[in-house]
């Protein structure tokens, strides 16, 4: 059983993340105000914790697509623009955007 000392830390937490939200949005405030109405402080910290959940969900997927278009199109394409470079004569300016494009359409077709 949590202890009433992280009990009461929580729900400041709590109160001070709705006074932020609540200077952006009513609407977050009359939420705040019928989940305590209904559920009680259990199901505001339940609500806090959800958004909180997705948000990182959302984080995550963001860093993971990000990581991937780095591994998959952004290394290989600058590596396939310096071969270019050293076997063809032409510059490494003119030789990237033809390596990108390449590298993001058998990306696309890949899947």
């Amino acid at each position: 059983m949590p202890s009433t000392e992280i009990i009461n830390q929580v729900k400041d937490a709590a109160d001070q993340v709705a006074v932020k939200a609540e200077e952006y949005s009513g609407v977050i405030g009359s939420a705040k105000g019928y989940i305590l109405e209904n559920y009680g402080q259990n199901g505001l910290i339940a609500t806090y914790v959800l958004f909180a959940v997705v948000a990182l969900l959302v984080i995550s997927k963001l860093a993971r697509v990000g990581w991937s278009t780095v591994k998959f199109m952004a290394i290989p394409a600058i590596a396939l623009a310096f071969l270019a470079t050293f076997f063809l004569n032409c510059s490494f300016v003119v030789a990237l955007p033809i390596a990108v494009t390449v590298c993001s359409l058998l990306l696309l077709f890949k899947g």
